[in-house]
């Protein structure tokens, strides 16, 4: 075998702590390696022509490229070697930038680290060989999971291609935390008045089949075809006869169910419509709170309902949908704010949080966008604004900046004052961090137009006087501590990954966070792909964003969907599992470990063996782990492919210990 060494100087990312020279010469005394050589940028278009060269004149049976991660160029140069008329699987790649050079400044060292890793890339090529992918047919459906803002704009794009939509969202409504709020920052426009058409547009549109108050329960298949189980919960009312006339909400006797829509800001009936603009506008009974459901009297709704549409006796439904792709939307969750005990959250009526207070702005409010305090419904003349609660704090887990907390922050303050022209704002703050278009000019117009007082520093404890709430914390630039007197105080929460962030990851064999959040396939290249092929990231579920990132990134994965499902056919990835049926034993553990359900069980003359299904292997190698016979094998990674590694290794170790 003839294998050609490229060594990649990467500017100085490589070239400044390796001898990138010293690795290509001693590239070339390693045994089967015909050419060797370094280069200023091998992921270059003159470098990948290098190699192409190189591959012809010298002809090579595979290529090493030792430059930077994988995971960011082996697509690249597996292209390149494929060009030059290899099979892309005869190619390896050696990091030394990222675990070389990057790590020490021992150029020594790191010089003696790259040769090793190069050497043991290049043990492993010798036992290459060439792979074929194989086609399969693909279901041309996708589902959106989450129906706010970054799920309703995913799924209009994809509809609008020529595609058909399954949108799923766990509520009664879509629409998500968007359709809770007042106003848009920096416009100051109708949050409704933006989000409301695109709603009925997803209601309307004939590519789309809407299933809210609906969770997804299980998830199998691959890329091209996913099957999935989605759980409908009962809502206790025939959707298809409810007319959403409201007749029933004004009858209900039972008023002590949460108002989740207005973030528990007050009661409503057991049964009821989230909001006026809902999509879509039927009734939902909240089981708990529901008299007929909890001891079987009343039952006034079915009584009156001109429709007949209530039915006590539903049952969560599952239903079966098949697709191809799915989009991932499912936003995020508020900071608990009872956990800051210091400043009185859920103990002082009149501290509260942020959206508790966009909802008290908002006209379809419970105050009717009258600025009330939950305690004596007296308006407040001094609002006093903390900001970073939930963010930017390792003491409760959450060091990262939720982003738009600024933000909405200056807009509150503003539509304060317009509410209440004679009010007072204060914000509390840390740094202001405004980054978006028109964003600082935004909160400069909070403080100098609407006369917002800013102080920096943190709060250190809210306590009650009287009828009102001294806020006591420190001003930074004067260096003095401060005490705000405050009629109501409102608790800036940050956002964080929604709850059952994880369950579903698992579901769909994505990776999240520690915070919970999901990980997209790249952070810089990817931003809404995952590991998984087939399935994309919209929104908050990745991390904090505001409403135009969230938006742009619904066009992004729709966009995504729309170039995966361009082909008819799609190549699967041929590094999968592989049973050799002589050795296999039948013992049925790859089969109950495997996280995918790959591999079942075949009869073969009578005896139980195992066998791979190639288009659901994901190539994760845990049944090669298992297997006790040795008899699964995870192609391109197989046992003799990692113990030449290992082989090579320990003769230099050795080597080097008698030197």
């Amino acid at each position: 075998m003839k294998i050609g060494v490229f060594v990649c100087h990467c500017g100085s990312n490589i070239a400044g702590t390796v001898d990138v020279a010293t690795v290509a010469k001693e590239a070339r005394k390693m045994p089967d390696v015909a050419f060797a050589s370094d280069t200023m940028y091998a992921c270059s278009e003159p470098g990948q022509d290098g190699i192409i060269e190189a591959i012809k004149e010298h002809k090579l049976d595979g290529v090493v490229v030792a430059s930077c991660t994988p995971r960011m160029h082996e697509p690249t140069f597996r292209r390149t070697v494929e060009r030059a008329g290899l099979n892309k699987y005869m190619f390896e790649m050696a990091n030394i930038r990222e675990h070389v050079s990057w790590i020490g400044k021992d150029t020594e060292a790191n010089t003696a680290k790259a040769i090793d890793l190069v050497s043991m890339a290049a043990a492993k090529l010798v036992h290459n060989k060439g792979l074929t992918p194989k086609s399969f047919s693909v279901n041309k459906r996708v589902m959106v999971v989450g129906g706010g803002v970054a799920g309703i704009q995913a799924a209009l794009d994809c509809a609008d291609g020529g595609l058909e939509v399954v949108l799923v969202e766990k509520t009664p409504s879509i629409g998500g935390k968007m359709s809770k709020l007042d106003k848009t920052f920096p416009t100051v426009d109708c949050s409704s008045c933006i989000l409301g058409p695109k709603m009925v547009d997803i209601a309307q549109h004939p590519n789309i089949t809407l299933y809210t108050n609906a969770e997804i329960a299980e998830i199998q298949g691959y890329v091209g075809n996913f099957d999935i189980t989605v759980n409908k919960k009962a809502s206790y009312v025939d959707w298809e006869a409810c007319t959403g006339c409201g007749l029933c909400t004004e009858k209900c006797p039972s008023k002590k169910s949460r108002d989740v829509f207005n973030e528990e800001i007050g009661t409503t009936t057991a049964i009821n419509i989230p909001f006026p603009q809902a999509i879509p506008k039927k009734a939902t009974i909240d089981a708990e709170f529901c008299r007929k459901l909890t001891n079987g009297k009343c039952g006034v709704c079915e009584k009156i309902c001109p429709t007949k549409a209530i039915r006590f006796e539903q049952q969560d439904e599952p239903v079966s949908e098949s697709v191809g792709a799915i989009v991932v939307a499912t936003g995020y969750d508020l900071f608990d704010h009872t956990r800051y005990g210091e400043y009185g959250g859920g103990r002082y009526a009149d501290v509260i949080t942020s959206m508790q207070y966009e909802r008290l702005l908002s006209a379809s409010g419970p105050t009717g966008g009258h600025v009330k305090r939950p305690s004596d419904g007296k308006e407040p003349k001094n609002v006093v604004f903390i900001q970073c609660v939930g963010s930017r704090d390792k003491s409760v887990g959450r060091p990262y900046c939720s982003g738009f907390c600024c933000m909405y922050t200056a807009k509150q303050a503003i539509l304060t004052k317009d509410h209440m022209p004679e009010s007072q704002s204060y914000v509390f703050y840390m740094d202001i961090r405004a980054p978006g278009k028109m964003y600082d000019e935004f909160t400069r117009r909070a403080m100098e137009e609407y006369g917002t007082k800013y102080i920096r520093g943190r709060v250190s404890m809210i306590y009650p006087m009287g009828d009102k709430y001294i806020v006591r914390g420190a001003d930074t630039l004067m260096g003095t501590q401060v005490e705000v007197e405050a009629d109501m105080v409102v608790l800036a929460v940050g956002a964080e990954a929604s709850k059952g962030a994880p369950q579903l990851a698992e579901k769909l064999r994505i990776s999240y966070d520690s915070y919970g959040f999901y990980m997209e396939s790249h952070p810089k290249l990817k931003p809404v792909e995952t590991n998984t092929a087939g399935v994309y990231l919209a929104g908050c579920c990745q991390g904090p964003k505001d409403i135009p990132t969230s938006v742009g990134q619904g066009s992004a994965s729709a966009a995504k969907v729309l170039a995966l499902f361009s082909k008819d056919q799609l190549e699967s990835d041929p590094q999968i599992s592989e049973v050799d049926i002589k050795r296999c034993i039948g013992c049925g553990k790859c089969i109950e470990t495997c996280p995918f359900g790959a591999i079942e069980e075949i009869d073969f003359r009578g005896m139980p063996k195992a066998n791979v299904i190639e288009t659901i292997c994901q190539g994760c190698g845990i049944c090669t782990s298992t297997c006790p016979q040795g008899a699964i094998q995870l192609q391109h990674f197989t046992d003799n492919q990692i113990l030449a590694e290992v082989n090579v290794l320990c003769q230099q170790t050795l080597q080097q210990s008698f030197e």
